[in-house]
């Protein structure tokens, strides 16, 4: 099959962006193979650094591999959403752990899900200097929300998450990876069994400051947190 094959997507890009969220919960129908190449041709057409195209992607649709995936995922969630959930009901946050139960979902089907894809960076990323690892990751994660944005185009369900590469060394071998191939993070891709958004996000205007940190220009009140905190710290005696 070839990518060509799928009709193009038609849905104007702010809508996909106002109504994208990360779908968790997904049927176990299959996804067609040409969906999947149009969408990571899709991927493609971002810019990477230096025009590099350093990227691979790995699609995973054997039950085995989704397996060794899918237990890596739990091993790491079953530690994180322990933690989450204590500290979530004593907040009393049940958005947040709405969300818990969703990823507890995703963690509990891994393996049903119908496609994985697990975009990748082609050369080692070194540790040091941090400019290295940024670089490297600059590279590769616009084609990632290129992947996830024509995915909500095209009606599919995805999020990305990273808890399978808690050990990219076993990532690796249950990707076949070579040691200069460094998975990225992970997309489980499939027919949404939830709905899309509108999400609720945080007016614009507080969350940008104009010239120095926490200089909320655009607020109608004009906060300068950052002239607040300074304030705050001269009144504490030394």
């Amino acid at each position: 099959m070839s990518p060509d094959d799928v009709a193009p997507l038609s849905m104007p890009i702010e809508e996909a962006m106002r109504t994208q969220r990360a779908i968790r919960r997904l049927k176990p129908d299959p996804v067609d193979d040409a969906l999947v190449l149009r969408l990571i041709e899709l991927a493609l057409k971002a810019p990477t650094g230096s025009n590099a195209q350093n990227w691979e992607f790995v699609v995973v649709k054997d039950p085995a591999v989704k397996a060794k995936l899918g237990g890596l995922n739990r091993g790491a969630w079953n530690l994180y959403s322990g933690i989450g959930r204590r500290i979530m009901k004593r907040r009393g946050d049940e958005k947040m752990l709405r969300i818990i139960e969703a990823a507890q979902w995703q963690a509990d089907h891994f393996a049903e899900i119908p496609v994985v894809v697990v975009p990748c960076h082609r050369g080692l990323i070194l540790p040091f200097p941090s400019i290295a690892a940024s670089s490297a990751y600059g590279s590769v994660y616009p084609s990632v929300q290129n992947l996830l944005l024509a995915a909500r185009a095209a009606g599919l369900g995805a999020a990305l998450i990273t808890l399978p590469l808690w050990s990219r060394t076993l990532a690796r071998f249950a990707l076949g990876l070579p040691w200069k191939v460094v998975p990225v993070c992970v997309i489980p891709l499939g027919w949404p069994l939830g709905r899309y958004g509108p999400t609720t996000r945080r007016p614009v205007e507080d969350v940008v400051s104009l010239d120095r940190y926490g200089n909320r220009a655009y607020r109608q009140d004009g906060t300068d947190l950052s002239l607040s905190r300074r304030d705050a710290r001269r009144d504490v005696p030394t």
